[in-house]
């Protein structure tokens, strides 16, 4: 009898869809940014609260798929706080990582932005800890600081994340294929260790594929060392009209062309993006 693995057996158990379980050591910030930027980046009917905050986690993740298989990546989450409904989250930015496995999955399952990164490493030297993102040669992201005293176990705890489920149409700039979704990640916590990081550092370089710097970090207001784990799962939170998110649709594509929109920051005026 042959075998024809491109086909799945439907008498073998699929992977469960409740969740999959990491272990996780990540480097998680959050940094101030200009409040316009931070409102011009929420699509409807996500909406900014009274803290323009941006999150960064850079982790090393060992997701454990199977019983028996476990795939380690380097991974980060850039995300923009926000609020839905009654529910406090942020939404997803940018998500760089190692792995064609991950990119591809939680793009088309969860609709995660995930783009495969070139560099996700983190690297410690004593107390000194600093950890780097890069795609096309640039290193367009990275934070640093010494690690401190260790703060007391936290309580398990869960985060959410906010991303789109959509098809750009095959035939038109304006338009998709099918409906439109807004989707959460819930990030379900149980840390073991968590240290104060000193003296912290978000740097953000120049880059036309992955433009953070056009989000400034004002003040860095926290940055933690976290070992634990993770498990992770998602939901369709409603149907949304495509116009909502026609806007925003290239923060998933590497477009180096794309000009960007004009945010009156404090202080400056005008400031052009693009």
């Amino acid at each position: 009898m042959a075998q024809l693995r491109f086909v799945r057996n439907p008498h073998h158990t699929a992977q469960s869809s409740a969740g999959l379980d990491c272990t996780v050591t990540s480097l998680r910030s959050t940094y101030v940014t200009d409040p316009a930027i931070h409102a011009a980046l929420l699509p409807k009917p996500l909406e900014a609260g009274d803290e323009p905050h941006i999150f960064i986690q850079h982790a090393n993740v060992t997701m454990h798929v199977s019983p028996t298989e476990d795939v380690s990546v380097g991974a980060a989450t850039v995300g923009v706080k926000c609020r839905y409904k009654d529910t406090v989250g942020h939404y997803v930015l940018a998500m760089p990582m190692q792995g064609e496995f991950v990119v591809i999955g939680g793009r088309e399952r969860f609709g995660e932005p995930k783009k495969l990164a070139e560099v996700a490493t983190m690297e410690r030297d004593g107390d000194a800890i600093r950890t780097c993102m890069g795609r096309h040669g640039i290193n367009f992201l990275e934070m640093r600081g010494k690690v401190g005293r260790e703060l007391p176990k936290p309580e398990p705890f869960t985060e959410y994340f906010f991303c789109h489920k959509a098809l750009p149409s095959i035939d038109r700039a304006d338009a998709f294929d099918g409906p439109v979704y807004l989707t959460r990640l819930n990030w379900e916590r149980n840390y073991t260790r968590v240290f104060e990081v000193e003296q912290p550092e978000v740097i953000l370089r120049e880059s036309v594929y992955d433009p953070l710097v056009d989000v400034p970090v004002l003040e860095v207001l926290s940055m933690q060392l976290a070992e634990g784990s993770t498990r992770t799962s998602g939901q369709i939170l409603e149907e949304i009209p495509g116009e909502n998110l026609l806007d925003f649709i290239d923060q998933r594509y590497d477009t180096p062309g794309l000009a960007g929109i004009d945010v009156a920051v404090a202080g400056e005026g005008v400031r052009a993006h693009g």
